[in-house]
């Protein structure tokens, strides 16, 4: 099934009547390794109305505010994806070609850095992936996430630290001659990430009231907006029409953070990365496919990806076997330590318990029953009644 999203842009769902012979290369955008920093302070609003879990988790929140005096301040806690530069740039290419039997171009975009694709552009068989990051501005009351694809190799060093000085200092005036820079060489591709996701809880008025901001300065140096693989199909829609008003194309982006390959890619019949990024630049030309997973219960998916995290992983790139090794928090100091280092090996009961409650997650009969309380695949009846 096919649907149009405006005139050059389409969104697919694989096997509903939509093959991908027509196309040459599946693309991968938009995905996560272990150079990312992620916040903790997911874990509540992912674990949110969770049978069993999220009470579970709030007694022991209140524990801990009993004993310590002050409530847990996941803010300054991280954990990092699990896969290596080569393990997720593998896991991308390999869904593509065993899945939809096409070439695969594929670019990993950490927050704020480009240590995985450097690495990869020293192996022989990943010389050729783009250079590209997930840029954050800070804007107003907010920031927002935006996908710089494909830099120039010779500059992308030097991009990058002027994107994370900005990041660390804003100057609002200085947002478009960035981005306008960023622009100038026709083969990078600049797509505004999950725009319509309010991440920063800012409330869904005041974010609307940004991201049209942002968009009013900064819409000629944008190339797309992005439908995102983990986000809810309400969001995605409400992202369509965004494009639509601000005349964008819609594209992909998985935000793959864990072991499921991206579930949002786009479709071209492009040879190299710069021909995508001419496609949509040049001609808003945009084929995006949904693949199978994403209309699986994205609560579960997330769950799922969560005890992925806290498992053990014996040949984890860095040699962080145990999740309390991939964890890592901000001390009163100013020194970042792993949770293991902070914790001299001692998990605190409120966490073991916690790590405990999430390994459930992983028995069949659990997953079960969770599939079943969290099925939320009613929200495609509205796209499939059409």
């Amino acid at each position: 099934m096919t649907k149009q999203i405006q005139r050059l842009s389409n969104i697919h769902f694989h096997g509903q009547g939509q093959a991908a012979t027509p196309f040459r290369t599946g693309v991968s955008l938009h995905s996560h390794t272990l150079h990312s920093r992620e916040s903790l302070d997911f874990i509540g609003r992912a674990t949110k109305n969770t049978p069993w879990l999220s009470g579970a988790i709030r007694k022991q929140e209140e524990k801990y505010r009993a004993l310590k005096g002050r409530d847990v301040d996941l803010k300054r806690a991280w954990w990092t994806p699990p896969l290596s530069a080569r393990q997720a740039w593998d896991l991308e290419k390999g869904q593509i070609e065993r899945t939809l039997g096409l070439e695969a171009l594929v670019s990993l975009s950490d927050h704020d850095n480009i240590e995985a694709s450097k690495q990869l552009q020293l192996l022989d068989a990943t010389r050729g992936c783009p250079v590209s990051t997930e840029w954050t501005i800070p804007f107003r009351q907010t920031f927002f996430h935006i996908g710089i694809h494909n830099m120039p190799a010779d500059q992308a060093v030097f991009m990058m630290a002027e994107m994370a000085a900005f990041t660390a200092n804003p100057v609002e005036s200085r947002i478009a001659p960035l981005l306008e820079w960023l622009s100038g060489t026709p083969d990078t591709l600049i797509v505004y990430n999950h725009p319509c996701w309010d991440e920063n809880h800012i409330g869904e008025a005041l974010h609307r009231e940004c991201v049209k901001a942002f968009l009013a300065l900064h819409r000629p140096f944008l190339h797309a907006a992005e439908l995102n693989g983990l986000r809810p199909w309400a969001e995605n829609q409400k992202a369509t029409e965004l494009a639509r008003e601000y005349d964008m194309p819609v594209i992909s982006g998985g935000d793959r953070h864990g072991r499921e390959p991206n579930a949002c890619l786009n479709l071209t019949n492009a040879a190299t990365f710069g021909e995508f990024a001419a496609e949509i630049r040049e001609d808003g030309w945009s084929d995006v496919l949904f693949m199978p997973q994403y209309r699986d219960s994205l609560k579960m998916r997330i769950l799922e990806n969560m005890a992925d995290i806290l498992e053990d992983d014996p040949d984890h790139a860095m040699g962080w076997v145990h999740w309390n090794d991939r964890c890592f928090y901000h001390t009163d100091e100013g020194v970042d330590k792993s949770l293991a280092e902070l914790w001299n090996g001692k998990c605190p009961a409120v966490v073991h318990r916690f790590v405990s409650l999430m390994s459930l997650v992983k028995h069949r009969r659990v997953r079960s029953a969770l599939r079943i309380a969290l099925n939320d695949n009613r929200e495609f009846a509205g796209f499939d009644a059409r």
